[in-house]
């Protein structure tokens, strides 16, 4: 593990932020962002891409394939055991996985491209539907909770009413029946699908394997923008503002490039695309903010983790984990600094490993930093300004998804008055 600068990357971390990583091949990581330590290690776990993933506060998820049998199941670990607490079989190997804010319901996408709906913890699998033809790449749940959408090796995109996923009575229906929207958008699979929470009608961009990235309203699938890259596009991070966007190439590269719309207009996109200076020796698995937008993180398939500061667009620190492996997928924790104690702790002393306390540390240390050198009262004042914006806009976008749900469920009502009208005549001239 090596630093580029260890006192940017000692300012380079809010309180409380953690990332975690995940290999085919090896354990899942979790790093302190502002030392560079590795905190712990969960084991057992042999993750694909997309495989990782936060049920609620109490529970990491992580899909896992069996290197004897190939067989397919879903890992829950306690933040503070190693070893995996619930083993969630599924029919099939799966890998992407989203789950609903509380943690109550997880979801995931097998190599049939059948979606899977199952409660956490006890892991009943509650509804299971195709939602492609090919296995499925990606998964995201909406910025309002409500929807479920996938992403497909056969270049579909689908957004599915959460309600009717983990509703019992929903069980006869047909799978085209859930699904509010299915199109083809892309040529090739789709490794990644972000949200644009600040705007009207919420945006969505979908990434993929034939080098582009698309933007789609969410609502009814309109497409409004292409932008096309020199390679495959794995991932995509936006910074707070949604001003700018940070696309994680197959090529090692990061590639930023401008984003602009206006609510209830037309999106407009920036044509020109910077390539970041340092790059990683294999493909970037996943791009992601953390510290409030300062600074972005990336993971590469060689195990590599950067954290870049923004403004200087210059990476101030590298992870590097010599028993993880490759790097299947990296998420990053935020506000669990009070857990006692998180896996495999690893304290910097030669054979004393300990198993509680990590994040209690991690956040003692965090606090000597110096708020003042940053946060100003001018970025503050700005950021809030910023989001009561992104609030309004997030409650329209609400308020018309839910318009659409709402005559869903009155066209299923309708329907069932109407079969319950058509037996009782039946009945009545049975009885005649």
């Amino acid at each position: 593990m090596s630093s580029f600068s260890s006192s940017s990357a000692s300012s380079s971390s809010s309180l409380h932020e953690v990332i975690l990583t995940s290999s085919p091949e090896g354990p899942i990581t979790a790093y302190n962002p502002s030392s560079g330590a590795i905190l712990a290690h969960f084991s057992g776990s042999r993750s694909p891409r997309r495989g990782l993933t936060f049920a609620g506060k109490p529970f990491i998820a992580a899909s896992h394939i069996s290197p004897t049998t190939g067989s397919g199941s879903v890992h829950l670990y306690n933040l503070w055991s190693s070893t995996p607490s619930h083993n969630i079989p599924v029919p099939e190997p799966v890998a992407p996985l989203a789950t609903t804010a509380d943690g109550s319901y997880l979801f995931t996408g097998g190599l049939s491209g059948n979606v899977y709906a199952i409660s956490v913890p006890k892991g009943d699998i509650l509804r299971s539907f195709s939602a492609h033809d090919k296995p499925v790449s990606c998964l995201k749940i909406s910025p309002d909770g409500s929807l479920l959408i996938s992403g497909g090796d056969d270049g579909v995109i689908t957004t599915v009413p959460i309600f009717q996923l983990v509703d019992e009575h929903t069980d006869d229906k047909n799978p085209d029946d859930l699904m509010l929207q299915k199109f083809v958008a892309h040529n090739d699979s789709v490794t990644a699908i972000t949200c644009c929470m600040g705007s009207f009608n919420s945006i969505i961009i979908s990434c993929s394997m034939d080098c582009t990235c698309k933007f789609w309203r969410l609502l009814n699938g309109t497409h409004l923008s292409t932008v096309t890259f020199p390679c495959a596009i794995m991932g995509l991070a936006l910074d707070p503002t949604e001003t700018d966007f940070f696309a994680a190439g197959s090529d090692g590269l990061i590639y930023k490039g401008l984003l602009k719309y206006q609510r209830r207009q037309q999106m407009h996109k920036g044509q020109e695309l910077v390539a970041l200076a340092n790059r990683h020796d294999g493909v970037v698995v996943s791009v992601m903010m953390m510290n409030e937008g300062k600074n972005l993180v990336s993971a590469a398939e060689d195990g590599s983790v950067y954290i870049w500061e923004i403004e200087k667009q210059r990476v101030v620190m590298v992870l590097k984990n010599e028993l993880a492996g490759s790097i299947s997928e990296m998420v990053i924790a935020t506000g669990i600094g009070g857990s006692r104690g998180c896996g495999v702790v690893k304290t910097g002393k030669a054979g004393n490993d300990s198993g509680g306390g990590v994040f209690e540390m991690y956040g003692e240390k965090l606090l000597d930093l110096s708020i003042k050198n940053t946060i100003e009262l001018e970025n503050v004042m700005t950021v809030a300004e910023k989001d009561r914006s992104k609030a309004i806009d997030m409650l329209e976008s609400a308020i018309a998804m839910y318009e659409r749900l709402l005559e869903l469920i009155l066209k299923e009502a309708m329907a069932m008055a109407g079969t319950a009208a058509s037996n009782t005549n039946e009945k009545e001239k049975d009885g005649m």
